[in-house]
C-alpha cells in the first residue's frame, strides 16, 4: 500500500473560469443549426458532461444528425475563439499559487478529470503553464460521460493510490456523484456553476487558500 494521496481536479467552473468561451462557443453551435441557444443557465447546468450528452439535454428535438453537427460547431468554434487568442477562460484566483503548494508536496499527486476533449484540454494547460503538473489526466474521449466513475478508477489504477487517500475536487453534481460511485471523498466548490447547495461535498470550500487545508482534513486520518 502507497502512502501517497491524490487530489483530482476537475476543469471548467473548477480550475478554470471557461464560462465566457462556452458561451460563446455555443452561441455559434447553435447559431450555425439554426436554432435558439437555451438560457445560460441551462447551458452552464450541463458543464462537464461529455458534449454529445450535453447535447441531448440542451437539444432533445435535434435528431441524431443534428445533435451531431451540434457537437461539431462547439468544436469548431472552440477552435475559432482560441485562434483569436483572446483570454476567456482564466484560472480562478488562487489557484496557481495554490497548484504550486500542492506540488511541491513530496506525499502529493495531482490528477485531473475532465469532460473537455484531450485537444482541449492540452490547449488550456498548455495557455496556463500547466503541462506536466498532472500526473494522470482523465478526458471525455477515453471514457464514459461523467459522473460515470470510469476517469476516476483509471487515476487510481494509474497512480496507484488507494480510494480511501484520494479525493475529488469538482463544481458540479457530477463530479461529486462521480466520485461517490468510484468511492472518493469530494471537495466542493462554490465559485461553480451549479448552485453549491446542490453538491453535498463532505467539505465545501469558498476560495482556493482552503483547498490544502481541506485535503489534508479528508485524507490525513486515511
Amino acid at each position: 500500500m502507497t502512502d501517497l494521496r491524490l487530489l483530482i481536479f476537475d476543469v471548467d467552473g473548477t480550475l478554470v473560469d471557461s464560462q465566457a468561451e462556452i458561451m460563446a462557443a455555443m452561441q455559434m453551435a447553435f447559431a450555425g443549426e439554426g436554432i435558439v441557444m437555451p438560457a445560460r443557465d441551462a447551458v452552464l447546468s450541463i458543464v462537464g458532461l461529455s458534449l454529445d450528452h450535453a447535447f441531448r439535454r440542451l437539444s432533445p428535438a435535434s435528431d441524431d444528425n443534428a445533435q451531431g453537427r451540434l457537437v461539431a460547431g462547439y468544436k469548431d468554434a472552440f477552435g475559432a475563439l482560441r485562434t483569436q487568442d483572446k483570454e476567456l477562460g482564466p484560472l480562478f484566483p488562487g489557484a496557481r499559487e495554490v497548484l504550486e503548494v500542492l506540488k511541491a508536496q513530496d506525499d502529493t499527486l495531482l490528477a485531473v478529470a475532465t469532460g473537455k476533449s484531450r485537444r482541449g484540454l492540452d490547449k488550456v494547460l498548455e495557455r496556463h503553464g500547466l503541462t506536466g503538473i498532472f500526473h494522470s489526466e482523465q478526458v471525455a474521449d477515453d471514457h464514459p460521460s461523467k459522473p460515470n466513475p470510469s476517469m476516476i478508477l483509471t487515476a487510481l489504477n494509474e497512480t496507484g493510490v488507494e480510494p480511501q487517500r484520494t479525493v475529488m475536487l469538482g463544481d458540479t453534481t457530477y463530479d461529486m456523484d462521480m466520485a461517490r460511485a468510484a468511492g472518493v471523498r469530494t471537495i466542493g466548490v462554490s465559485w461553480g456553476y451549479h448552485p453549491s447547495e446542490d453538491l453535498h461535498p463532505d467539505i465545501l470550500i469558498d476560495d482556493f487558500a482552503a483547498l490544502p487545508g481541506a485535503f489534508d482534513q479528508l485524507t490525513k486520518a486515511s
